[in-house]
């Protein structure tokens, strides 16, 4: 299958969304989801990391005919090859555009090309004033028809705010003169989002959750958006590219809608579509809504499994193969997804003795389809242990036959009586019958033999299976 290069092809998604996006004259950002947890840590230092596509609206004052403007103030990481400037009612056309990628202390110097400055050293002296030419290394001033250099100064002065990030200049030519109103539309990095779930345990038997859905926007691009509209984008497209385009506070946009977004289905993907304008400051993770909170049925199980589904080549008749040894139960909860569940994290939730709800573990669920079966590994049952021996070992090279049992003892030290999932997987052949049990299996697969089995509070109970393995005469045991 080709790579898709999304860097070209939003070339022309950005310019077809021109006329609807300049008619409102609203920020519109669609967000990618992004894997990379440092997108989402404490450190609110622009990264390279993340996906986005970004039309904002521009007002730019023109003069007749052709002219260079710049616009400032864009994020640091954008992709130079997905740009796309477009005057609105054809005011103007571009004929070249140059992007300036400038970072670190030059990031604001660059936003003051053009302006008029004073260089000022170290007492706050004024070394010299003009219109700032270039920033790279030294400072380079037009002073009436002189050019002025200035290398070694300790600030610069500036009237009106100064903008850090990435610069855009253009060649333009205006039909006439005045303001004109344009679309900018371009790929940067430096924003992403995941989905942030939290499941709380309803107290009692059986197992119902009240489930939290929320979306975990990240934006680490170096700029700051206001009032913008957004879809955020759940599935995994190729980004062909290996650097395609991360927090101060873990905050509540001020802005977050009410009401939930929309979904709907983009090619092999889903989009949610916020309705209403949203904040994204730069440095900053913002949780929004994504699902109604809504309570669900679940399954909690203690589980306890020994080897895997690898099926040997050859009948494996070795007496130390697959030894016993003392286990960890590990704690699992599963259910039902109530709709499509893009990829993130479940905080899993309980009460404890005095009715404070604490965490009881963590997990990622993938992007999982409605009716899909979403499965979390919580962590080790503190109270339950298994020892696993076997009791029986013997190969019949003649009849070509292997026998093995196994005796398996849970002990459960809490005060509850509790259930614990036994999942076996007789891995010394693939062809095998279960010989005898202590007590019925509750399934039997092809790799797998599981059991449900009672273990009484402060007590243990014991678990007795044997199978048999067989061969035909054209295989070789190992």
């Amino acid at each position: 299958m080709r790579p898709l290069r999304l860097s070209l092809i939003t070339l022309g998604m950005l310019a077809c969304a021109g006329a609807q996006a300049a008619a409102t004259d609203a920020t519109s950002i669609t967000v990618y989801r992004s894997d990379d947890a440092s997108l989402f840590n404490n450190d609110g230092a622009p990264l390279n990391s993340g996906y986005a596509m970004v039309r904002e609206p521009r007002r730019l004052d023109l003069t007749s005919g052709t002219q260079d403007v710049s616009l400032g103030g864009l994020p640091q990481f954008l992709d130079p090859e997905a740009l796309s400037l477009r005057f609105r009612d054809a005011a103007a056309t571009v004929i070249s555009q140059r992007l300036r990628l400038v970072q670190g202390e030059s990031a604001g110097l660059s936003d003051l090309v053009g302006r008029d400055i004073d260089v000022l050293g170290a007492s706050g002296n004024v070394l010299a004033s003009g219109k700032l030419l270039s920033a790279r290394g030294s400072l380079e001033l037009r002073q009436g028809d002189a050019t002025v250099l200035v290398h070694d100064y300790a600030a610069v002065r500036a009237t009106g705010p100064i903008q850090r990030g990435a610069r855009l200049d253009l060649r333009v030519d205006a039909k006439h003169r005045g303001p004109a109103q344009a679309q900018l539309g371009f790929v940067t990095a430096g924003l992403g989002w995941r989905a942030s779930y939290i499941g709380t345990l309803a107290p009692g038997g059986g197992c119902r959750m009240t489930l939290e859905s929320r979306a975990s926007v990240a934006n680490r691009s170096g700029s700051d958006w206001h009032d913008a509209d957004l879809t955020l984008i759940a599935g995994a497209p190729n980004l062909a590219k290996p650097n395609a385009p991360g927090p101060r506070v873990m905050a509540f946009s001020a802005k977050a809608a009410r009401d939930m977004p929309e979904q709907s289905t983009l090619a092999d993907y889903r989009s949610f579509h916020l309705p209403a304008p949203v904040d994204l400051p730069d440095g900053t993770v913002s949780l929004l809504p994504l699902y109604a909170t809504r309570t669900v049925s679940c399954e909690r199980t203690a589980l306890y499994e020994s080897g895997n589904a690898y099926q040997p080549p050859m009948p494996m008749v070795q007496p130390g193969f697959n030894p016993g040894g003392q286990e960890q139960v590990t704690s699992t909860l599963a259910f039902d997804a109530f709709d499509s569940l893009p990829a993130g994290y479940l905080r899993v939730l309980a009460d404890d003795a005095h009715g404070a709800a604490q965490v009881i573990g963590e997990g990622r669920v993938e992007d999982t389809p409605r009716g899909g079966k979403v499965t979390l590994t919580l962590g080790n049952a503190f109270d339950l242990r298994v020892k696993r021996e076997r009791t029986a070992f013997h190969v019949d090279r003649t009849g070509r036959t292997m026998d093995e049992a196994f005796r398996l003892t849970l002990t459960n030290a809490g005060d509850e009586a509790r259930v614990v999932t036994v999942r076996e997987h007789p891995s010394r052949w693939h062809t095998w019958t279960l010989a005898s049990s202590s007590q019925k299996p509750t399934d039997i697969t092809p790799d797998t033999l599981s059991f449900a089995v009672k273990v009484p509070a402060n007590g243990k109970t014991t678990l007795d299976y044997a199978v048999r393995y067989t061969w035909t005469a054209d295989v070789q045991p190992q």
